[in-house]
């Protein structure tokens, strides 16, 4: 009589799966095996050291995982979250995912909307081109205080933003609607502290090369518009014009390939003053920053008040139900 070998470890499992996974060409074959583990034992993370014995139907859920996974669909839509920052967000397809290269740019909109708070403001703060909410929600819970708009033009980001903000207790304004839009925010119109943004720029000849930007993220929110892919970013800065106070901060991701062209398109406007690019995590410069300037060219950056008050004006933190 043959008896069946015995199902191996958990250790074992995620092995065979590092393996795999680095077949298929993973960037982070080990991670991804461990975390997809995680989620097939539902725990929200896993320490292999302690592994905890293999469950009676493991072996057969996380083999569909990880088929899943070397077929290059992202990580975060298997396991419908990823972490930035502090906070931890519900992933959808149809969604862009986050990165973790932004949230650099997600520090300098806290550094500046938290220098406003340490004088006394109450800081507002727009995210447009919002995707899963990430930069909106990054300021909004890491600097108390602050007031948060979030808009996107897909009604599927609109609504993961609120979800997102409701799950991470964020009280923020989210609204659908088209950054190109000329009244977008009119009743915010000159009296925003801090605009950030990770708007779609990636020129129309520039596919990405991984699967799981080019075959998940939608088009919406990859592909910028115009010969350049600047197009989107344009009317974000064109927004920031309008919607910032004096002194106000635009933050807004790019390609590396297109600092100059980005720091072209604000000095362009004659609006803006200490235009700079800003570098990600690996030193390649990713970021517009540019102080909204007044009549004459020199920034106002106040020291007691953030020329915020809205008197009048449609609370920022008030989303639309």
């Amino acid at each position: 009589m043959t008896t069946a070998p015995p199902t191996p470890g958990l250790r074992a499992l995620v092995d065979g799966a590092t393996r795999v996974l680095a077949e298929a060409g993973v960037g982070s074959p080990r991670v991804d095996a461990t975390a997809l583990a995680a989620h097939a034992l539902g725990l929200d993370r896993l320490d292999l050291v302690l592994a905890p014995p293999v469950p009676d139907g493991f072996a057969e859920r996380y083999a569909v995982l990880v088929d899943r996974r070397r077929r290059r669909e992202p990580l975060q839509h298997i396991v419908g979250s990823t972490t930035f920052r502090w906070l931890t967000l519900h992933v959808e397809p149809g969604v862009f995912v986050p990165r973790p290269e932004t949230e650099v740019v997600a520090q300098v909109a806290v550094d500046e909307a938290a220098r406003l708070v340490a004088t006394g403001a109450a800081p507002v703060v727009v995210d447009l081109c919002c995707g899963a909410g990430g930069l909106g929600l990054a300021v909004a819970t890491e600097v108390p205080g602050s007031r948060v708009a979030a808009v996107d033009a897909s009604p599927a980001a609109v609504a993961l933003t609120r979800r997102n903000a409701t799950d991470a207790g964020a009280d923020v304004r989210v609204e659908l609607g088209d950054v190109r839009d000329p009244a977008l925010l009119a009743d915010l119109a000159g009296s925003v502290d801090v605009l950030v943004s990770n708007p779609p720029y990636i020129p129309p000849d520039a596919e990405p090369v991984d699967p799981e930007v080019r075959d998940h993220d939608p088009d919406l929110a990859l592909y910028g518009g115009g010969a350049d892919g600047l197009d989107v970013p344009r009317a974000v800065v064109a927004a920031a014009l309008r919607l910032l106070r004096p002194g106000g901060l635009l933050v807004m991701e790019h390609a590396e390939v297109q600092d100059a062209a980005a720091r072209d398109v604000a000095h362009a406007t004659g609006g803006f003053v200490d235009v700079s690019s800003r570098p990600d995590l690996t030193g390649r410069p990713r970021m517009l920053v540019a102080r909204r300037g007044v009549a004459g060219g020199a920034a106002d950056v106040p020291t007691g008040t953030s020329g915020t008050v809205l008197d009048g004006q449609p609370d920022v933190g008030d989303s639309p139900s």
